[in-house]
């Protein structure tokens, strides 16, 4: 039975795989930069791509979102008042979006076309363990840690951590309320990716937006 289930989990990831494959393919040639934002729950990834959307608007930028969830569409509203196109993938149990369903909702997205995008953004569905093992067709992999979860999470889930590209704090002004240890954090995020870029932000006051902003900026020009 063991056998089973682990040829059946190859099988599943080979084809997803393949899949993503194809989608970075079509990211490429259509010159769009995508990213796949994955984090807990909590942590604020939808009140942080909310500002991005908003403030890449501002920019005269073209950005659109696919937002993964379990079940509702509340975030999908709350980042569609950016005024950026957003559609809503509902997973119904499933703890992670994968490539196939990625590639369904790009189907028949009214009035997008990925030519006409400088990003996409992919918001996962809040979990740690899960997504670290879809690949989405993504360019860029950002994983989130909010002050309130604590210092420890990158080495509690090296995995999702490792697979990542870039690394963001959140609610970086409930710091030093919520005690945390910002050193700490930082070189614990680089036990486990040494290099990583990490950007300190703030969703609410806009702290360390700017310099997210033109990371975005220098990953979205033409190589």
């Amino acid at each position: 039975m063991t056998t089973r289930i682990v040829e059946l989990r190859r099988g599943i990831l080979k084809k997803n795989d393949e899949l993503a494959a194809g989608l970075r393919h079509q990211f490429t040639s259509a010159g769009v930069l995508v990213l796949n934002l994955v984090s807990s729950p909590g942590t604020g990834k939808t009140a942080f791509l909310e500002r991005t959307l908003r403030e890449l608007r501002a920019r005269g930028a073209q950005a659109a979102a696919l937002v993964g969830d379990l079940e509702t569409d509340n975030d999908a509203r709350r980042l569609a008042a950016s005024g950026a196109p957003v559609r809503q993938i509902n997973t119904h149990g499933i703890c992670h979006l994968d490539a196939e369903m990625i590639t369904r909702h790009l189907e028949g997205w009214e009035g997008v076309s990925l030519e006409g995008l400088n990003y996409l953004f992919i918001e996962n569905v809040g979990n740690l363990v899960c997504p670290s093992s879809y690949d989405l067709g993504e360019r860029i992999r950002v994983v989130l840690l909010s002050v309130t979860e604590g210092e420890d999470k990158p080495l509690k889930y090296p995995g999702l951590f490792n697979s990542a590209d870039a690394a963001v704090i959140t609610k970086i002004d409930l710091a030093e309320p919520c005690g945390f240890d910002r050193e700490l954090a930082l070189h614990n995020i680089n036990e486990i990716r040494p290099g990583i870029r990490i950007f300190e932000t703030s969703a609410k006051t806009g702290a360390g937006m700017d310099a997210w902003l033109a990371y975005l900026a220098e990953q979205a020009r033409p190589s």
